[in-house]
């Protein structure tokens, strides 16, 4: 994230038509298509008071565990990927019979197929410890930050930064759907 944060009330300064009081544009001062204005929704306007570097700093915490849910999304493919191996492998251990291959069969049978990954623990054993241990806290404490600080509001850094982005007046650019 930069040391800048950007804000909908800088938007002014770099030709964007805002309203710094609102965080919203309204070029021909009358709202017309939304009602609302061109700004973001209130969900996502930092509250009162709010500084640049608590947006900045929340917004990293937020980063932090959208990182984190595409790890969690690893260890699912793991864990799934592990149990789809293991169930061809029973399959392999049936073909190996079937053509002649006791020796091989019962080796991958007696030694691989059910094993665990880790001493005692199946994928889903790894999957539920992850979760109890490490992605709840985290997602509580991300959540308790946010509330803390910022209103509970996600994502105030990227509608600060669309803000600051987007074309005013262009309709793929619009604030809202």
């Amino acid at each position: 994230m930069a040391a800048d944060t950007p804000r909908a009330s800088d938007a002014a300064e770099h030709g964007n038509d805002t309203d710094d009081t609102t965080g919203t544009t309204d070029p021909a001062g009358d709202g017309a298509g939304t009602g609302r204005g061109d700004g973001p929704d209130a969900a996502h306007r930092r509250p009162e008071g709010v500084d640049d570097a608590t947006v900045e700093a929340t917004g990293l915490v937020s980063k932090a565990l959208e990182t984190i849910e595409r790890a969690r999304g690893h260890l699912y493919s793991f864990h799934q990927l592990t149990g789809t191996a293991d169930l061809i492998l029973g399959d392999a251990v049936e073909k190996l019979r079937e053509a002649g291959h006791t020796a091989q069969a019962e080796l991958l049978e007696r030694e691989i197929v059910g094993r665990n990954v880790l001493p005692g623990r199946w994928t889903f054993q790894v999957v539920e410890d992850y979760n109890a241990t490490y992605y709840k806290p985290f997602t509580a404490a991300e959540e308790r930050i946010r509330q803390e600080l910022v209103a509970g509001r996600d994502h105030l850094y990227e509608a600060e930064m669309k803000e600051d982005r987007r074309t005013r007046n262009h309709p793929e650019h619009r604030a809202l759907p």
